[in-house]
């Protein structure tokens, strides 16, 4: 899809961070814009920000877990615009905890935004895609962490892992279809988000309690939040995600010395090895 001016684009988690800066890089492409953010606030802050500037934007608060709030938001860009090209799913969230730490509430948490966030939206608006004959595209976020698995991030590798073999899927059923529709799937490292504080959108009795956690876990999560602070902008990562989209790259992987790890652990299950613990 090289040319994007005057086609639409729906970005879930749209309010901040990544789906921020993918609003403005797409606006500046001449793109239409419907945001979804579970914040209310925010998503207004954005969407006015964007309005002041020209664009043609609608937000729509949205828990993309909860999937009749994502088939209101489907509803509501076709409305707004008779047509969906670009449907970019990155709303996602994250709890840094090992698998016996991690609650119950925190796995429906996380599942619920992280993966099936993605197939809510993937049965709201493919169908529609289709029948509109519309050329379009669709963009899963995952992590590095949905290639590699990261320590004390059970939770997030889980569904990022997911993301990634749903994207993998998602692309072949469309090509053996000869869908108009492309498919990417966005594997960055650590990005300069507020991902670290993701429990600040989760009800108090939710989030996580620091002084509950084994020494190891309260370390990595100290890592965590370092990485992200000196991690790259989310300019970047809309930058190479546009053009991803341009050139139907399907692979989007923001930090080039991360492929050395998924190599690493290619090898791994080839020499039926344990697991490497890897930086990232």
């Amino acid at each position: 899809m090289d040319n994007l001016t005057n086609k639409v684009a729906v970005i879930t988690g749209g309010a901040e961070g990544i789906g921020k800066a993918l609003a403005a890089a797409l606006a500046a492409q001449g793109m239409k814009l419907v945001l979804a953010d579970i914040n209310e606030g925010k998503l207004a802050e954005t969407v006015a920000e964007l309005a002041a500037s020209g664009v043609e934007v609608i937000g729509v608060k949205t828990d993309v877990a909860q999937s009749a709030q994502v088939e209101t938001l489907a509803d509501a860009a076709f409305a707004k615009f008779g047509k969906v090209n670009l449907l970019i799913n990155n709303a996602g969230v994250a709890v840094g905890k090992s698998a016996w730490e991690a609650t119950e509430k925190d796995w429906e948490w996380v599942m619920g935004i992280n993966l099936y966030g993605v197939t809510h939206a993937l049965r709201a608006f493919i169908p529609r895609m289709l029948a509109s004959g519309e050329e379009g595209h669709i963009v899963n976020t995952a992590s590095i962490a949905g290639l590699i698995s990261v320590p004390s991030l059970s939770t997030y590798n889980v569904t990022k892992f997911g993301v990634v073999t749903l994207s993998e899927g998602l692309h072949h059923d469309l090509t053996l279809r000869g869908a108009n529709i492309g498919v990417s799937v966005l594997c960055p490292g650590w990005v300069n988000t507020r991902i670290a504080e993701s429990e600040r959108n989760r009800a108090s009795q939710d989030r996580t309690d620091m002084t509950k956690l084994d020494k190891v876990s309260v370390k990595t999560n100290m890592a965590v939040m370092k990485a992200v602070q000196s991690g790259i902008s989310p300019e970047e990562v809309a930058r190479a995600t546009v053009d991803a989209v341009k050139n139907k790259q399907f692979y989007i992987l923001t930090h080039p010395h991360t492929l050395k790890g998924v190599e690493v652990r290619m090898q791994d299950i080839l020499q039926n090895r344990a697991p490497t613990l890897l930086p990232v």
